[in-house]
């Protein structure tokens, strides 16, 4: 199975240990992601105002290149991207498109395209878990992560606003859960899994988005969690290196590694750990995964 695959600007930048760690995984459980050539910022948010349309030109390019070269090479009819805000804004233009045929048509006479607002964008994780199945990927794992504590966030982009989105239940999501069981992690479920980590305000606010980031990792530590994996770049750096700040401000709390779900996934899956990159870690993870004896 071969999927059209969209990285998006951050993750061949600061997050390239997200993408390598999928890249490694997806070959290990028999399908691979095709990276389309030619691709666009997607926006990193979705226009929000009436009279926007403008704003939907980058993330309509974008679909329309993975159906054009879905359609050329023969791979499967979907978009499959990594990055939480890349799917969101995605997600959410096919969407807008669907109920309202005047914004559709506008782009399209922009673009000089006839885009149907039709191309399937679909999240790893969902690929994981409907084509590929939690059993396969367990059936595949060679290390169990056992021992390993991990509190899944979701954040804001992957489950909201549910109505265009649709990737699991807003308030009782268990896909990121199953996936995480799959792999012999002990699942923490914690109060702030679904909250918000200060986003974008870090660039505008920093210790608004550290205030914001604390009360997630807070909770995870209260649950008992060791670890936080995410899938958000925003996500993972926002609650890994405001905690230097979180720490000046709240003296006691536990520094906590925030890592990325696909590392995770690549470790169980039999990927050498030294060839793991924790490049983008403020909290290196390597001295908890020693104790847990999992290097």
């Amino acid at each position: 199975m071969k999927i059209p695959y969209y990285p998006g600007c951050t993750l061949n930048t600061n997050a390239k240990d997200l993408q390598e760690c999928a890249e490694f995984s997806a070959e290990a459980l028999g399908f691979s992601m095709v990276e389309m050539p030619d691709w666009n910022c997607c926006g990193a948010s979705l226009p929000l105002t009436a009279n926007s349309a403008m704003g939907y030109a980058g993330p309509t390019n974008v679909l329309i290149g993975a159906k054009e070269e879905g359609q050329k090479e023969g791979l499967e009819d979907k978009l499959v991207t990594l990055c939480a805000v890349c799917y969101n804004v995605l997600k959410r233009t096919n969407y807008a498109f669907n109920k309202d045929a005047a914004k559709l048509d506008t782009i399209n006479s922009l673009l000089e395209s006839d885009y149907k607002g039709d191309t399937n964008v679909v999240h790893f994780l969902e690929v994981l878990r409907d084509d590929i199945g939690f059993d396969k990927v367990k059936e595949s794992v060679s290390k169990e992560l056992k021992g390993l504590k991990v509190a899944p966030y979701y954040g804001c982009f992957l489950l909201r606003p549910h109505e265009e989105v649709g990737l699991d239940d807003p308030y009782a999501p268990t896909i990121f859960e199953g996936l995480l069981k799959s792999l012999g992690c002990e699942v923490v479920d914690f109060s702030h899994k679904g909250e918000c980590c200060g986003s974008y305000s870090a660039m505008s606010n920093a210790e608004n988005a550290a205030e914001c980031s604390f009360s997630v990792i807070d909770a995870a530590a209260a649950a008992g969690a060791d670890v936080i994996a995410t899938t958000c770049p925003l996500c993972q750096y926002n609650l890994d290196s405001k905690q230097a700040m979180m720490k000046k401000n709240h003296g006691d709390m536990k520094e906590m590694p925030i890592i990325y779900f696909t590392q995770l996934l690549s470790m169980a899956l039999g990927k050498d750990i030294g060839k793991i990159s924790f490049k983008s870690n403020s909290i290196n993870p390597l001295p908890l995964l020693k104790e847990k004896g999992l290097v």
